[in-house]
């Protein structure tokens, strides 16, 4: 099972009815945050989540809008006594960024392991999560995400008993592990099916669109993308300051086949972006115009 919710959704500047982006995902106990603009700390407290089990921070980039909120997150983590490391993702120059920030909140309970990003796409093992990364197309160098919760495959009670696998080590194996007993090795594969299809979230924002971003967001289960506008006459706007129209994310989808596509990300002029979802729907019908606090509960597909 994975949590997602999208706590806020807005661009440039928070909004008495929206605020700056982020997104939160939990599974297995760990949370992952993805952004952290003004007004995190505020909508993690209406959401009902605590910041105490954030394992992983992921940024896209580093204006303003994206980690103006860290500096008290990591103060607010610090009050509730959270004592475990965290690790943190973005672009190269993100320990100077997030050392800058943190004159303001400089002694902290737990260590922070900084991960710098200086691949065009790069792939990270944390916890539950399989953490993809990929550089998009804004005027500052900046990262889309996928998300992933691998599924191994299902366990085969009559391989096990066929090889003399004795039961007490069957939960062992189901999770992955290798055991050593008797002079024998012991596998996951002797016992486990190929992998089932797991879960997957892709993410992306600041960004023209570019085919990088459906390529991750390919038949995921949910695809959070970019809208800054719905208006029109906003398509040269986009192109200049390196942003997506609705429309140019919905082609996105519609090449990616998620099952649905949330847009994110509203410039402070486009007040109801729901308004234009019609035309929307028309390119891509799983899109919606989320709004802050949207959230899903993902789960894996029932095998037989």
């Amino acid at each position: 099972m994975l949590d997602v919710c999208l706590l806020g959704t807005g661009g440039m500047m928070p909004l008495p009815y929206r605020r700056l982006t982020s997104l939160m995902l939990r599974c297995e106990g760990s949370a992952l945050l993805t952004d952290c603009g003004e007004g995190t700390q505020v909508a993690l407290k209406e959401k009902g989540w605590s910041p105490k089990p954030l394992d992983i921070i992921c940024f896209t980039h580093y204006h303003a809008d994206h980690i103006s909120g860290l500096p008290g997150l990591l103060l607010t983590m610090g009050n509730a006594e959270r004592t475990e490391p965290v690790t943190m993702i973005g672009p190269k120059g993100l320990e100077r960024v997030v050392t800058a920030l943190r004159t303001i909140a400089p002694e902290l309970p737990f260590p922070i392991t900084f991960i710098e990003l200086t691949e065009p796409r790069q792939q990270l093992v944390l916890g539950p999560y399989v953490i993809d990364a990929y550089r998009v197309n804004h005027n500052v160098i900046c990262y889309g995400y996928s998300f992933s919760i691998p599924r191994r495959g299902k366990f085969d009670v009559d391989r096990a008993r066929s090889q003399e696998i004795p039961q007490k080590y069957w939960s062992r194996l189901q999770n992955g592990e290798t055991v050593e007993t008797e002079g024998r090795v012991l596998t996951p594969d002797m016992v486990l099916g190929p992998p089932r299809r797991g879960i997957r979230v892709a993410y992306c924002t600041d960004t023209r669109p570019v085919p990088v971003i459906a390529e991750y967001a390919k038949e995921a289960d949910l695809f959070i993308c970019e809208g800054m506008y719905g208006e029109d006459g906003k398509e040269s706007k986009a192109r200049e300051y390196k942003h997506m129209t609705f429309y140019e994310a919905a082609r996105l989808a519609k090449e990616a086949q998620p099952k649905e596509m949330w847009l994110t990300h509203y410039s402070p002029s486009l007040t109801r972006p729901e308004e234009f979802m019609d035309r929307v729907r028309e390119i891509f019908p799983g899109a919606k115009a989320a709004r802050d606090g949207w959230s899903a509960e993902l789960g894996f597909e029932e095998t037989p």
